[in-house]
């Protein structure tokens, strides 16, 4: 566990895929990871998974065979979706999952992960999975209430309807706002910022550098549902964010790359970080700090950071 789960309002985020597109692997990505999209969030001792792309697996292995958890799917492109027929809890009886993503029925939901685990996709279905399972569609706008966190949802800028998340409880606020592209016309998207305003976290899609984006450097990537880093530092000006985490990293990015473009970004926005494989964060509401341990637990903590 991340943290004593009977310390109230204390929030736990950990990073199992932080891969945009495509997984990747070999020692030029070994540092940042190559598994697509999941991230856990710990509220005491509710467990809320952001997306179910590769790196769902290594986080199934962590987790007893016997739990509660809550999944909220931003779309059900294959990067974040892929890693749930191989997540191990989902086989015992004894687990219960409720799985929220976009649609006007509930059925919409269901169906897309099923389909994925048929022929010939795959060969196990998803009724050989023995867990008692609930499933809700989401549209923007919607709130729920997960526990104690309050979960508000917007739709964004993305290819076949796509959803970001904001989890708040006690005073801290996480926004998690991936696969999204900024308008056109250089304003910021309204249903990005309502996600992002005053965020202790902003987990935000930066999969392009300004040159791959306008095509400088080969085919533009303009109107392929992503942001750039320059985006991501620009929306987390506006809404005045604590910490900023580029996350969906392109498949050809190496940690070599994604390290030079840490350095760019810290001249945009001060507080940023890009997302690791086993990084997590958490916060300390009584000292209004918030810790980010990098993915090498045993490296040097970066330290705390007033909020």
């Amino acid at each position: 566990m991340l943290y004593d789960p009977l310390v109230p309002n204390r929030f736990g985020i950990r990073f199992w895929g932080v891969r945009g597109s495509l997984a990747t692997s070999g020692p030029d990505f070994a540092q940042v990871g190559g598994n697509t999209s999941c991230v856990e969030i710990r509220l005491g001792k509710q467990i809320i998974i952001l997306d179910a792309g590769s790196g769902l697996y290594r986080l199934g292995c962590t987790l007893p065979h016997r739990i509660k958890a809550t999944i909220l799917l931003s779309h059900f492109h294959w990067d974040h979706i892929q890693g749930f027929p191989f997540f191990r809890p989902a086989y015992d009886a004894g687990t219960r999952l409720t799985l929220y993503g976009p649609g006007s029925e509930a059925r919409q939901v269901e169906e897309a992960l099923r389909r994925q685990m048929e022929a010939p996709h795959f060969p196990v279905p998803l009724g050989a999975m023995e867990a008692q399972f609930r499933f809700g569609a989401l549209r923007t706008g919607d709130e729920l209430q997960i526990g104690a966190a309050r979960v508000t949802v917007r739709r964004l800028n993305h290819p076949q309807e796509c959803l970001g998340y904001r989890i708040s409880s006690g005073g801290t606020s996480v926004a998690y706002v991936t696969d999204t592209e900024q308008p056109a016309d250089g304003t910021l998207d309204p249903n990005v910022m309502d996600l992002a305003h005053d965020a202790t976290v902003l987990i935000y899609d930066a999969q392009y550098t300004d040159a791959e984006y306008h095509g400088s450097c080969g085919r533009p990537r303009k109107g392929w549902g992503h942001s750039t880093v320059s985006a991501a530092c620009r929306v987390a000006r506006a809404a005045r964010v604590k910490r900023l985490v580029l996350f969906h990293h392109d498949p050809s990015h190496d940690d070599e790359f994604i390290g030079r473009v840490v350095d760019q970004a810290t001249r945009l926005f001060p507080h940023v970080v890009a997302a690791c494989e086993g990084m997590h964060l958490e916060t300390h509401p009584a000292a209004e700090q918030l810790c980010l341990q990098p993915a090498d637990a045993t490296g040097p903590s970066v330290g705390a950071l007033a909020v």
